[in-house]
Order: structure tokens, then C-alpha cells, then sequence
């Protein structure tokens, strides 16, 4: 999957999840690793990887 569909996924998941779509792509990146399948889980990691960049940093 190419960075725009990663992008896309990921703008879909927050639409649909709000606040819960980090965790929710960090859970179907776990049930891949466990199901073998690598190119899901790594599609998955990158997915959460765009959402957290779209949350922005954190305050501290």
C-alpha cells in the first residue's frame, strides 16, 4: 500500500473511530502479527504511525 492509501486509511479511521483510531490500528497491527501476516501488520503500523502525527505532539 503507498503512502496516499496509508494517508487515506488513516483520515477514514479517525473519521470513524475519533480518539480511539491510534489504538484501534495498534490492536488489528497485533491481531496480524499474530495471524502471520506480516504486510497487514506493517500496513497497520504505518497506519498508526499517520494517526499519530495527525494528533500532534503532546504537551508536557
Amino acid at each position: 500500500m503507498n503512502a496516499a492509501d496509508i494517508s487515506a486509511l488513516a483520515r477514514q479511521l479517525f473519521e470513524s473511530q475519533g480518539a480511539k483510531a491510534i489504538a484501534v490500528a495498534a490492536q488489528k497491527a497485533a491481531s496480524f502479527v499474530e495471524a502471520g501476516d506480516k504486510e497487514q501488520a506493517e500496513t497497520w503500523r504505518r497506519v498508526r504511525a499517520v494517526l499519530q502525527e495527525m494528533q500532534g505532539p503532546h504537551e508536557s
